[in-house]
């Protein structure tokens, strides 16, 4: 599996960190802005869902004319593409693919007609808010005491992260046994 995804955004500013570690104005912007968005990558990881709505593609191996896809929630699929062995594609209408969402917001695509084809290139939307303001404050709240946690252990402390960010992300975490597909 291959996957090109682009870097989300954070659903908390670099105002909001700065608040919370009570450090003034534009006070180690340099600093602080990677450990915010390693601090959400941390939590996307954790949950298993991309916070805020953005774009990702994959190439999945089709099995039975279908492919789960890595990323939840999804919200669209605005591209499918059939992959030869030689390396041309043949891009899909609307009525060739369907796209099933299950509860736990994890997308599937099947294809019609997908015989000699190992593989799918599905590009996409999943998230689960249009903007950070609409990700849930305990998640928020994590990401910003997972910053604090990164911005004190930057001299070297080997502290594990305090339980609370974990308890905090617990009831967004999505796991998944088995196999993706």
């Amino acid at each position: 599996m291959t996957m090109s995804l682009v870097p989300g955004e954070s659903p908390v500013s670099l105002s909001e960190a700065r608040g919370w570690l009570r450090m003034g104005a534009a006070s180690d912007d340099a600093v602080i802005a990677p450990l915010l968005r390693a601090a959400t990558s941390i939590c996307e990881a954790f949950t298993g869902q991309w916070l805020v709505i953005r774009p990702g593609t994959e190439v999945l191996a089709l099995s039975g004319g279908a492919a789960r896809l890595t990323v939840r929630p999804v919200v669209a699929v605005e591209d499918v593409a059939l992959l030869a062995d030689d390396g041309s594609e043949t891009v899909l209408g609307g009525g060739e693919y369907r796209l099933a969402v299950g509860a736990g917001g994890e997308g599937r695509v099947s294809v019609a007609g997908a015989d000699g084809h190992a593989r799918v290139r599905v590009t996409y939307r999943a998230g689960i808010a249009d903007d950070g303001a609409g990700v849930p404050d305990a998640i928020r709240q994590g990401i910003v005491r997972m910053t604090q946690h990164l911005y004190d252990a930057r001299d070297g402390t080997d502290a594990p992260p305090p339980a609370v960010i974990a308890a905090l992300w617990q009831p967004w975490r999505m796991l998944s046994l088995g196999s993706p597909r």
